[in-house]
């Protein structure tokens, strides 16, 4: 096991209020495990994640829709109850685009990555991510940026139906208003509609083609470019289950070595002089065989257990031991590895493998959140399926649409240089 400096305490960051980000218990696990004194900024009062014997200390996390200077105020404050530096660990992209912004600030109080402040911000933004990719030679779905509601109908007949619809700053989404960060639209009236609601998302709506999922296509690596920019503690993995389906995060995923993958996540990180955690989504096509990146997460992806080496490597522990001057020895890789998130997956969860297998929530060492997941998912899921139960409100009369001009194209599919 990595042998970890225990004298410097880990502070978890996630802004987004979700109690179900088993991401969040797992960096806590994995830091507490190794001895390591872990501090959570978030709102977890009701997540499983605040039973966790390896949570050392909850704080209030900064309030809803706090921009960079509410959430430095914040961290500022939990820096001076722990009276001396720690490292910080962004778990979701509002976290990492804030602590990007405040980086000089935040500085002297913790340890950071040196990564250039604005680029967690343009990695993490879909349209500045298609831009990032054609700079690079990496491919990305043909993606389109209405700017009228006729446009957004219109890329229909550009991108052919189903499409994808995707806001470009999905951590700016309001809470509670019914938009999702992805959506496959099967119609124009619904890119319309979407492209109606830009202004309550708060950023533009994108709008993307299609890759059918299927076999085999879905992919993700999670990687920790060190400070030399080294890609470390890294794997490939093969999403087997998502929820929702085809657009939502890994339920079931499987650590799969993939050579082509990795050389595409090395080369963009590298063309970025990225430093610190990452999270990278890809689909293949089952025609061109290339692979498309839909999503560059600056922060550790919610399933980065599952790349857990022989030596009980992981990203979150190569952040803190290459911060605090470490050498980061890794062990061999394991493949075949699994991660089943249970509430999503439970008949996977229930089933018996060959594999190695690690559960989002139940651990023997640590039972209590498991115990407390189904108590709160079985009230999460009433809720749900009262407010399907309620009526729509009637659609608000709309305004006469303006003429069908050409959408803006970010990116194009274009052959990867090196395949």
């Amino acid at each position: 096991m990595p042998l970890l400096d225990t004298s410097v305490p880990a502070v978890l960051l996630r802004i987004d209020r979700n109690p179900f980000h088993h991401g969040t218990l797992g960096a806590a696990r994995s830091l507490g495990r190794a001895g390591v004194e872990v501090h959570v900024v978030a709102d977890s009062a009701e997540s499983p994640v605040c039973r966790s014997r390896f949570v050392h200390h909850l704080h209030a996390p900064p309030p809803p829709g706090a921009g960079a200077r509410d959430v430095a105020v914040a961290l500022r404050r939990v820096a001076a109850h722990i009276a001396r530096p720690a490292v910080l660990v962004p778990l979701d992209d509002a976290s990492a685009v804030a602590v990007g912004r405040a980086h000089r600030e935040l500085a002297p109080h913790y340890l950071l990555p040196d990564t250039p402040g604005v680029l967690p911000e343009h990695v993490a933004d879909k349209a500045a991510l298609a831009a990032m990719c054609a700079s690079a030679g990496i491919t990305h779905p043909l993606t389109l940026i209405p700017d009228s509601p006729a446009q957004a109908a219109g890329a229909a007949r550009r991108l052919g139906l189903p499409m994808v619809a995707k806001w470009s700053r999905p951590w700016l989404l309001p809470a509670g208003r019914g938009l999702r960060s992805t959506v496959l639209v099967d119609s124009a009236q619904q890119a319309r509609e979407l492209y109606l609601r830009a202004g309550e998302a708060g950023s533009p709506l994108l709008l993307q083609r299609y890759l059918p999922p299927g076999r085999d296509r879905d992919w993700f690596f999670h990687g920790y470019a060190d400070r030399s920019g080294a890609v470390r503690a890294s794997g490939s993995g093969r999403k087997r289950r998502a929820w929702p389906r085809m657009t939502g995060l890994t339920s079931v995923g499987c650590w799969t070595s993939n050579q082509r993958v990795r050389a595409l996540a090395e080369r963009l990180t590298g063309e970025l002089d990225y430093r610190g955690v990452f999270d990278l989504d890809f689909r293949r096509c089952d025609v061109t065989g290339r692979y498309h990146l839909l999503d560059f997460n600056p922060r550790p992806g919610a399933q980065f257990r599952l790349f857990t080496d022989a030596a009980g490597l992981d990203v979150v522990r190569a952040l803190h031991l290459d911060l605090t001057r470490r050498p980061l020895r890794e062990g061999a890789p394991q493949e075949g590895r699994m991660f089943v998130v249970e509430n999503y997956a439970p008949f996977t969860a229930l089933r018996t493998v060959r594999h190695e297998r690690e559960l989002a929530w139940h651990a023997p060492d640590d039972p209590a959140p498991g115990r407390a997941l189904w108590a709160l998912w079985y009230r999460h899921v009433s809720r749900r399926i009262r407010e399907r139960l309620v009526p729509l409100p009637a659609q608000a009369a709309r305004r006469p649409l303006p003429a069908l001009r050409s959408p803006a194209v970010l990116t194009d599919d274009k052959e990867e240089s090196s395949h």
